[in-house]
């Protein structure tokens, strides 16, 4: 059964009973009146995706006045809605008339099933759309204020999206240490960045570390810095990543990826706040606001002996969940025209458009890569484009299963990236499990990710 909310508004009983036993095997509600000075009151009250509405109400009258008039009527109160004419073999001029009135469709009487339902499908998913279209236009200030913003990279009004920027507006002003989670692109950095600009530290500068991409024979230099000559490529004095982020703020990501032996290092210096060059014996008192983001479950790897719990306490005194895009949908549509904007001035593509399908689809996906995978997709079909609109086979959207098949035109690279995106999408994001089952180290994973493209 379709989820859709169905009016009928015929005279004739008989037809009314009719529609009403039949499309109640279809669609999830489905009303029927045969006054029409009903219709203001019921969409007031009750709400209707689709309307199907008779010609004509009077005995021995047959203009089609009073079907366009109410149609005339339940635009004005409902402009997304959708209408659907039912009429008579000869009343087929008038429906047409109907339709650019602002009708959706119409149907004859006697009408055929399959068509009826197809035809009342097809207005749910027009209705779907125009909702959708009407939200994009009604953003566009908040995606102008994103766009011309300094930080305001955020974007997405999402009661999910809401309820985190709620809790960011708490912490942010205080230097409490904050641990952002969340899947592998839903925008954990973007987070941080919001909290960083909304602080006091917000003139001095962020300091990003990845740490899942800093090999561990660097770690030191990379985080502490160095003294000219400690090691053979030491020409000179450098401080580390987290000197530079003194008095402002430092970004530890992925911190999940780290070895216990590195959680070491890193835990002593965030306890003493205080580090050492390495090739020096000289402490340097550090001031840093702190915040880490990782994909993966921290409080299960202390269970399995992979993290350290009093590290863990440390960096977690406030924990922001960053939700994935499943379950912030309502955000898709002006997240699309952001990107939208954004690759369109880019690539010097102006004028740009989505069409309503495109839309539709976009919003169906399951987006296991989350915000950066639609980030990429808008990019890509904005740079593909050969028309100012786009449309659902612009978008080159993954299927929801990925198969092997015998086409020996697949290339060695194809097939292991392929491979990748079926253990990324199989354990929902998590790195080690990923690396784990195809038998690569995290950072030859990550490497193998930025290859690609994921």
């Amino acid at each position: 059964m379709e989820e859709g909310r169905i009016l009928i508004v015929d005279d004739n009983r008989s037809i009314l009973s009719a529609l009403e036993l039949l499309l109640e095997q279809h669609f999830s509600k489905v009303c029927g009146i045969a006054n029409p000075n009903r219709i203001p009151e019921l969409l007031d009250t009750e709400g209707f995706d689709v309307v199907i509405l008779d010609m004509n109400f009077k005995a021995g009258i047959n203009t089609g006045n009073e079907g366009l008039f109410w149609l005339r009527n339940i635009l004005a109160k409902d402009p997304d809605i959708s209408v659907i004419m039912i009429t008579a073999y000869g009343d087929v001029e008038l429906a047409v008339k109907a339709m650019r009135d602002g009708a959706t469709d119409f149907v004859l009487k006697p009408w055929e099933n399959e068509k009826l339902t197809a035809t009342i499908s097809s207005g749910l998913r027009l209705r779907k759309s125009r909702l959708e279209i009407s939200k994009l236009k009604s953003e566009k200030r908040n995606i102008k204020s994103t766009l011309s913003g300094r930080r305001k990279t955020l974007v997405g009004s999402s009661q999910p999206v809401m309820n985190m920027l709620g809790l960011i507006g708490k912490v942010a002003g205080t230097d409490a240490t904050i641990l952002v989670t969340g899947e592998n692109g839903t925008g954990k950095e973007l987070v941080a960045e919001e909290i960083h600009s909304r602080s006091a530290r917000k003139d001095e500068l962020m300091v990003t570390v990845d740490m899942g991409a800093v090999a561990e024979t660097l770690f030191e230099s990379e985080l502490f810095g160095h003294m000219k000559g400690s090691f053979t490529d030491a020409h000179e004095d450098r401080p580390g990543k987290i000197e530079m982020a003194s008095k402002g703020t430092l970004f530890l990501d992925e911190i999940g990826n780290l070895t216990l032996s590195l959680q070491a290092k890193l835990l002593t210096v965030l306890q003493n706040r205080v580090i050492t060059r390495v090739g020096s014996n000289d402490p340097v008192p550090v001031d840093i606001r702190l915040i880490c983001a990782t994909n993966r479950d921290l409080h299960q790897m202390v269970i399995d002996g992979l993290f350290r719990e009093d590290l863990l306490y440390r960096i977690n005194t406030i924990n922001i969940e960053v939700p994935p895009l499943r379950e912030r949908r309502d955000d898709i549509p002006v997240l699309v025209e952001f990107f939208l904007r954004k690759y369109s001035e880019k690539y010097s593509k102006q004028y740009l458009k989505l069409n309503a399908d495109a839309l539709v689809e976009l919003s169906r996906y399951s987006w296991p890569g989350n915000v950066r995978e639609l980030q990429h997709t808008i990019e890509k079909a904005v740079i593909l484009s050969d028309s100012k609109t786009i449309g659902p086979a612009d978008l080159m959207l993954r299927t929801p299963s990925h198969k092997f098949t015998d086409n020996s035109t697949n290339r060695l690279d194809d097939m292991e990236k392929l491979m990748i995106i079926q253990a990324i999408e199989r354990h929902k994001g998590n790195m080690s499990s990923v690396s784990q089952q195809l038998g690569i180290t995290r950072q030859t994973l990550y490497n193998k990710i930025k290859k690609y493209g994921l």
